[in-house]
């Protein structure tokens, strides 16, 4: 008797429903979503739905169950690795149909085929990159603080090689520039000692006619100063000068009257 042996016929032989479905379900497996039409969807969720449930049991029997169906054995082995974190916590319902519409072509219902994962898989998943930098974080110091042992020594000795023309390169630029600029202050220090013997030149030229100019000068001053104090006649009071002008003029005029008296 065959109960509860009900399959979709979709107009094809057994071994051609077979083949086509292990393809299918191969494919989903390996890039985990799928476009197909919508009655090849649902059967083809009763096919993964009965792979994972073999890879969560993970012995060899059923290793062996899964290999029989999935074309790929690196399918498989990804499977039975992932099984326990992604669908560990729940028991059925391990994929969803999506609708997308029409095809174009003969109008047929399109739908995608895709993992249900449960909400505990993206934490364990967070947690797992947190981890994992941190991890990396603390290798690169220890690998930093800790000089390589297993390494061969051509492999050690181009990086140090490499370092070592680095640091000629940069020793080389260093001393141009050195260069450059001890060439530009010896430039600057020999434009400033012309300057400073110039103007010092200068300075020497016209200190002495300074000097002689200073010695003529006090020199004539000395010879005109006692002649003008001789020539200049004794001061004499403010008050004193007009009365005996006055008194000058009225015997003037007395002579002159007396005169003009005589006369008569």
């Amino acid at each position: 008797m065959r109960h509860r042996k009900t399959v979709l016929k979709l107009n094809r032989t057994a071994s051609h429903r077979k083949a086509m479905f292990r393809n299918m379900v191969t494919s989903l497996f390996k890039y985990e979503k799928i476009q197909t039409t919508g009655a090849k969807a649902k059967e083809l969720r009763r096919w993964a739905d009965h792979l994972i449930t073999l890879a969560k049991r993970g012995d060899l029997h059923a290793r062996r169950q899964a290999l029989a169906i999935v074309r790929e054995k690196d399918v498989v082995h990804k499977l039975f690795e992932q099984a326990a974190e992604r669908f560990g916590s729940v028991s059925g319902g391990y994929t969803r149909v999506v609708k997308l519409g029409h095809r174009p072509g003969d109008a047929a219902p399109v739908s995608l085929v895709e993992f249900v994962y449960s909400p505990d898989t993206k934490k364990k998943k967070k947690t797992k990159k947190k981890k994992a930098k941190a991890g990396a974080g603390s290798q690169k110091a220890a690998a930093a603080s800790k000089p390589a042992v297993d390494k061969d020594p051509r492999e050690s000795a181009k990086p140090k090689a490499a370092k070592a023309d680095k640091k000629e390169e940069a020793e080389v630029k260093t001393e141009k520039v050195s260069e450059k600029k001890a060439k530009d202050d010896k430039s600057k220090s020999a434009a400033k000692s012309t300057s400073k013997k110039k103007v010092t030149a200068a300075a020497k030229e016209e200190k002495p006619v300074t000097k002689a100019a200073a010695e003529a000068k006090t020199t004539s001053k000395e010879k005109h100063a006692p002649a003008e104090k001789e020539d200049k006649p004794p001061k004499k009071a403010k008050g004193a000068a007009p009365k005996e002008a006055a008194g000058d003029t009225k015997k003037e005029k007395a002579s002159a009257k007396k005169t003009t008296k005589d006369e008569k």
